[in-house]
């Protein structure tokens, strides 16, 4: 696999190596030690999920306060995502920054969120299936967001606001100017 840092420190796309035949493809989606060897971070994850979503779908932006922060390394098995994460980490030189990188099932991208960011998805193809491993079990008392739409953050989903679907939940997040970072 191939890894690669983005324009925060942190954030990384793993491109792995696909072999591929006239039987298909094969890819190893996740090795600790070469990940280990190519990032100095030492991670182990302790859950899989997968989410089925369709158009216009919007999941974010999301967070777990600590001590149940959770770093996550997010891929598609089918369809495409604009995938999100924004720096919350105190100090941080790029505190409030966020990168973004569209993942296919095509492409074969990972994107490797740390702990100390919010992270959301934008759903480009008509359905996708989006799997991601967490490095700290999911705490629904530790839960945070930031508003999708905030002004301040001006993050491009890549789809029209109208055709924007949201959980009832992340209709009423807090805007990132009210955020109060415990990173």
């Amino acid at each position: 696999m191939e890894v690669k840092k983005t324009a925060i420190e942190g954030v990384y796309v793993i491109e792995p190596k696909v072999f591929g035949d006239n039987r298909g493809y094969f890819f190893e989606s996740f090795n600790a030690k070469d990940f280990a060897e190519a990032t100095g971070m030492d991670v182990t994850f302790v859950q899989d999920n997968e989410s089925k979503s369709c158009y216009g779908v919007l999941r974010g932006l999301h967070m777990q306060r600590p001590p149940y922060a959770q770093s996550k390394l997010v891929r598609v098995v089918k369809g495409a995502v604009l995938d999100v994460a924004v720096d919350l980490r105190s100090g941080s030189p790029t505190y409030g920054h966020y990168v973004a990188q569209e993942l296919t099932e095509e492409n074969h991208l990972q994107f490797f969120i740390p702990k100390g960011f919010a992270h959301g998805f934008s759903v480009l193809s008509n359905e996708v299936i989006f799997q991601y491993k967490c490095d700290e079990f999911y705490n629904p008392a530790s839960e945070d967001a930031i508003a999708w739409d905030d002004p301040t953050l001006n993050i491009d989903w890549q789809i029209p606001a109208d055709k924007v679907i949201l959980s009832e939940k992340d209709k009423h997040h807090q805007q990132f100017n009210d955020f109060k970072t415990p990173f």
